[in-house]
């Protein structure tokens, strides 16, 4: 479903089914046969170094993505370099993610010092004109980085799995943990008011909301490889808790919402039928900015849109990023 504020003005469905049958399918992916130019490296900011990886040199304006988490790297994006057919596709792993260093500094985790982490890599990269492209926590920075006026240069921006503000978020999870069925909702919480978060049987109900509202598709090598970071990553520990529906770390309290209409790029917001991010948080954004904003509801899908239905998504964002 499609939902748009100052553009299209149409409603219509677009779901990776219909993008199927618009003869969109694989319409996400490079030419069959022809290899895509890659590079990749690492290069400091403040605390240490990230790495980072480009697919393709020539064409129009290059798309940044910024992963979510803090702390899942960049891995299950990697379905975003099929767009590397016609610009850049330039992914990174923020400090303490992935390949990035991971100083054991706490203190460096913070959202402004992602910020600026944002800021040097588009100067190292020279990315003087982008697409911003941000996902999950991915979209606090991406949004956080426009409200401060850092966006010089961003000439579209793409919002998947969207917030602007946690604690609408964590009030989302919370309902989707009491519609689940059975006594799910009691078990869970049982299990946190005795402190037993550790335990097999709190992790096994952390489980089915993955399933159910995180990844509804059997994970592919990258986006398990994203998951594995996760786990071991600083970064969300520190910046987010000990889970996805229990934020209690550094980002808790962010919350931009009165700020959205500082933001004026043409902006596209994706979600999933089943997104944990729930529809009124996208709905909060794409009411919210100030330049022209269109929200699609991918069905079947939930958090990771991208993983589940990665030509469909592409093929969303392909023909976005080509709209004059």
């Amino acid at each position: 479903m499609t939902t748009d504020k100052g553009w299209t003005r149409r409603s219509a469905v677009m779901t990776g089914a219909a993008l199927l049958a618009g003869g969109l399918a694989g319409a996400g992916s490079a030419l069959a046969g022809e290899p895509i130019e890659k590079e990749e490296g690492y290069l400091p900011v403040t605390g240490g170094r990230i790495y980072w990886r480009r697919f393709g040199r020539v064409g129009k304006t290059p798309l940044l993505a910024l992963h979510g988490g803090p702390g899942a790297a960049h891995n299950y994006l990697l379905s975003m370099k099929g767009l590397a057919d016609e610009r850049p596709v330039i992914l990174y792993d923020q400090l303490g993610c992935g390949r990035a260093d991971a100083p054991t500094n706490e203190g460096l985790y913070t959202i402004q010092r992602s910020v600026d982490e944002l800021d040097a890599v588009r100067t190292a990269l020279g990315l003087e004109k982008v697409i911003l492209y941000g996902h999950s926590w991915g979209t606090i920075l991406a949004i956080e980085y426009l409200c401060q006026g850092r966006g010089a240069g961003v000439e579209k921006l793409i919002l998947g799995g969207a917030l602007a503000s946690v604690p609408q978020a964590v009030e989302g999870m919370a309902r989707l943990i009491d519609e689940m069925p059975g006594d799910y909702a009691e078990k869970l919480r049982a299990l946190e008011r005795e402190g037993r978060t550790a335990t097999p049987e709190y992790a096994a109900l952390a489980q089915k909301f993955y399933d159910n509202f995180v990844i509804r598709t059997p994970p592919s090598p990258d986006a398990l490889a994203s998951f594995d970071a996760l786990s071991k990553s600083i970064a969300y520990r520190v910046m987010n808790g000990p889970n996805e529906f229990s934020i209690s770390g550094v980002i808790k309290d962010w919350d931009r919402r009165k700020d959205l209409g500082t933001i004026t790029n043409k902006t596209l917001i994706t979600t999933g039928e089943f997104d944990e991010i729930t529809l009124d948080c996208h709905e909060t954004i794409r009411d919210g900015i100030g330049g022209p904003s269109s929200l699609v509801t991918m069905s079947g899908c939930s958090h990771l849109t991208m993983c589940e239905q990665p030509d469909a998504y592409n093929a969303l964002l392909r023909r976005f990023m080509n709209e004059v």
